[in-house]
């Protein structure tokens, strides 16, 4: 050191007058056991349920059990170095996503990092993953329609903005092709989209960010995917965060469609997780409040009213029954906390009725308030001519007298069958099924060969989007009366000569 004494001891004095002691407290645990995705954390007094605590090797776990001793963390990371004696520390926080516009048009992991190799995402708020559902007062009545662009739900199975809809069925029924059509369907309507892939194969996911690309849908949409490949607390978390980054837009008075495809694969990730930190098993092996892990999920789903943010979350869960059967403990679950469910029959599938919906026991207990004007109008009967016909034809077969009556109703049922079928990937705007639902109920239709059903409305949906444009358009806002009758009428007319 070169300067003078007393120019030392000025810097010195300097640093003593400057000198600020900052004691920074952390509550620190050590893993005293590790395995299978969780760890037992021992000397964390104070941890808080869901609380985020960092591992040594910087992975995160989330905070289940809170014992007398010890805490049993899910370890949030598949690619970790944890072993006994790694230092846990306390984050103060519990778990939670971040969320934006910029997420839009993104395929994302269950902690919000993207995985679609396209960089970052820049945001900068976060959201708990677990909130409060919003209250009776908070509420709105559900009655703007969410068109699927699929006429047999869209005609008998209607779904409002802000309702719950369950789409059930076994596996290979098509429940995932009309998640994935609605998604399509929406554009340019303003509703954002958010897609929750739960145990899936990565190919999977990677073959509907496709699709939904190749629809020009994914600018609107979200994809929230915790693979079969990764741990059950991921499985487990993903729905939850997914539900988070809706209820974002939904504050900003958006309204979102969320899909959580499937919660009968969530709710066995939660299984595992659950007798891997040791909670008692109830019924099937799943834990006492399999219920509460759905319904508080499900319940978060709502129309707010306009003085509080007039946005909408609309669920669509779906659940994978064995064998059709509805009555099993996690189908029943579910569907008593949505309202209403779209039931898939292998049966109708294997006949090559696609989509394979049973008229019978699929519902819509709220969608009929939220149902178009002209929708609700001709399609009135629908249900029951087609729930009819599936009757009459169980019957029919067995006997070959048949009155004309019975002849008439199964000729009609034959047209019903072959106008509610509809190709993947090609959703319907909402006009021309009201245009086909028409014509197919008051018999403008029974003179064309069932053969040739599917040509006839190729040409009477060219015919509605030439001439009869304005027609089109003043269904889908909701206007109906006696004149639109006249004009479709006269259109019918037309495609018969």
């Amino acid at each position: 050191m070169s300067g003078r004494p007393e120019e030392i001891s000025n810097i010195i004095k300097q640093q003593i007058k400057n000198y600020n002691s900052k004691i920074e407290m952390r509550e620190t645990g050590t893993v005293i056991l590790v395995g299978d995705g969780i760890a037992r954390v021992y000397g964390l007094r104070n941890c808080m349920a869901s609380e985020l605590l960092e591992f040594d090797d910087g992975s995160y776990g989330m905070a289940q059990n809170l014992e007398n001793e010890t805490v049993s963390v899910a370890v949030l990371s598949d690619n970790n170095t944890i072993h006994e004696g790694t230092v846990v520390r306390r984050t103060g926080k519990v778990l939670s996503v971040p969320v934006g516009e910029a997420f839009l048009g993104r395929v994302v992991n269950a902690l919000g990092v993207p995985v679609d190799g396209k960089g970052p995402v820049l945001s900068s708020e976060t959201r708990p993953i677990e909130a409060e559902a919003p209250g009776i007062i908070e509420r709105k009545g559900v009655d703007v329609p969410l068109q699927t662009g699929i006429k047999a739900i869209d005609s008998m199975i209607p779904i409002g903005r802000g309702q719950r809809e369950l789409i059930i069925g076994d596996r290979q029924t098509g429940k995932t092709e009309i998640a994935v059509d609605t998604i399509i369907n929406q554009k340019n309507t303003g509703v954002l989209c958010i897609y929750v892939a739960i145990g899936q194969k990565n190919t999977s996911v990677v073959q509907i960010a496709n699709q939904l690309e190749k629809a020009g849908a994914m600018e609107y949409t979200i994809i929230v995917s915790a693979s079969a490949s990764e741990s059950a607390p991921l499985q487990y978390v993903a729905p939850y965060a997914g539900c988070a980054m809706a209820e974002y837009f939904r504050e900003q008075g958006k309204d979102v469609l969320i899909i959580y495809d499937d919660l009968s694969k969530h709710a066995v990730a939660y299984r595992a997780l659950s007798l891997l930190i040791r909670r008692p098993p109830g019924r099937e092996a799943y834990p006492g409040d399999v219920f509460y892990l759905h319904s508080r999920l499900l319940e978060r789903a709502a129309r707010v009213a306009p003085e509080y943010g007039g946005g909408s979350i609309t669920a669509l869960p779906l659940i994978e029954t064995q064998a059709g059967d509805v009555s099993a403990y996690i189908p029943t679950n579910v569907i008593s906390i949505t309202d209403g469910q779209i039931f898939l029959e292998t049966e109708l599938f294997h006949a090559g009725i696609m989509p394979a919906i049973n008229p019978g026991i699929s519902v819509s207990r709220v969608g009929g308030s939220a149902q178009l004007k002209a929708m609700k109008k001709v399609s009135g009967e629908l249900k029951l001519l087609y729930s009819q016909y599936r009757e009459l034809q169980a019957f029919a077969q067995f006997g070959s007298d048949l009155d004309a009556d019975t002849k008439a109703r199964l000729a009609l049922g034959e047209r019903i069958v072959e106008v509610l079928k509809q190709d993947r990937n090609s959703p319907l705007r909402a006009g021309c099924q009201v245009a086909i639902v028409y014509a197919v109920i008051n018999g403008y239709l029974n003179e064309i060969p069932v053969n040739r059903v599917k040509a006839y409305e190729a040409k009477l949906y060219e015919k509605l989007e030439t001439s009869y444009g304005e027609l089109l358009d003043r269904f889908e806002h909701n206007f109906y009366d006696e004149s639109d009758v006249e004009e479709l009428k006269k259109a019918l007319l037309e495609m018969k000569e």
